[in-house]
C-alpha cells in the first residue's frame, strides 16, 4: 500500500495546526491560573520611602555605568567621554 504524498503533506499540516492550537490554549490557561494565584501589589508594605521627584539614587554610580556602556559601544576609552547633562525622563 502506497501513501499519497498529498496525504502525507496534509496530515503533517493538520497535526502541526492542531498542536499549535493546543499550545495556545494551554498558554492562555496557565496565564489565567498564574494571575489568579498572584497576591495584589498594594498589600505589600513599603520598606523605604520613595525618593523625591527628580532625585536619582546613586547618581555617580549610574553615570559611571552609562559612561562605560557608551564607551564600549563606541569602541573608545572611558576617559574620552564627557557627560554634560543627565536627568531622569520618567
Amino acid at each position: 500500500m502506497q501513501v499519497s504524498p498529498l496525504f502525507v503533506c496534509l496530515m503533517g499540516m493538520g497535526v502541526t495546526f492542531i498542536g499549535l492550537t493546543c499550545l495556545i490554549f494551554l498558554t492562555l490557561l496557565l496565564g489565567k491560573l498564574a494571575k489568579g494565584g498572584a497576591a495584589p501589589a498594594a498589600a505589600a508594605p513599603s520598606a523605604a520611602p520613595a525618593p523625591t521627584a527628580g532625585a536619582i539614587p546613586n547618581r555617580q554610580e549610574l553615570i559611571a555605568a552609562v559612561s562605560v556602556a557608551l564607551a564600549e559601544d563606541l569602541g573608545t576609552d572611558v576617559s574620552g567621554i564627557r557627560i554634560l547633562s543627565f536627568k531622569k525622563i520618567s
